[in-house]
């Protein structure tokens, strides 16, 4: 097990990451925007990295948010949620049968979740280029969408993510862990930021 903090622009991240055949993670962030909010989530995955569950609990000053998104062994997503205040956006889940052929969850504004499909396709270590779907979770609304994104291959320890409003090189370490999401997070050891894998 490794426990792991990322800064943030607007908050930080703590998770307790169990990293082997599959993917078990639990973890904490607090952010600013569009409003101070706690969030707690538990990560799970079948071997290979796909997602099996993800469940989030989020709440800030006057209201709180549940989600608990599964995909089954066969890749059906559902989704359960809860909503108590209010908090301006829109509600959370959304429309499943949108998700057909997505492998992973993205947790919004966790650079923990862009590990899986790297894992899988060995992009950290290995040549290549992959074009995928995922289950988008934003956050703090816990709103789910169907997001297409690429992963590419850049150099060991280096893939770049893409999709239609974003782009950025991610540095990985040994394990496949984002070490560097420019704009987004970076992976702290002791009181310095780790060095971005070359």
């Amino acid at each position: 097990m490794r426990g792991l903090v990322w800064m943030k622009e607007g908050g930080a991240e703590y998770a307790e990451v169990n990293l082997g055949a599959e993917l078990t993670a639990v973890g904490v962030a607090i952010g600013t925007d569009p409003v101070p909010y706690r969030l707690e989530y538990t990560l799970r995955t079948l071997p290979g990295y796909v997602t099996e569950l993800l469940s989030v609990r989020v709440h800030g000053a006057g209201w709180h948010r549940a989600l608990d998104l599964r995909r089954s062994a066969h890749g059906a997503w559902s989704c359960e949620t809860k909503e108590e205040g209010r908090l301006e956006g829109p509600s959370p889940g959304g429309d499943m049968n949108i998700l057909n052929g997505a492998l992973d969850c993205d947790l919004g504004l966790s650079p923990l979740t862009n590990s899986m499909p790297v894992l899988r396709h060995g992009l950290a270590v290995c040549e290549g280029r992959m074009d995928l779907v995922t289950a988008l979770v934003r956050v703090p609304h816990l709103h789910v969408v169907r997001h297409p994104r690429r992963y590419t291959h850049l150099a060991a320890g280096s893939v770049r993510f893409e999709s239609e409003d974003l782009s950025a090189d991610l540095a990985l370490d040994e394990d496949g862990i984002v070490t560097d999401y420019p704009g987004l997070a970076r992976l702290m050891t002791g009181d310095r930021p780790s060095s971005p894998a070359r």
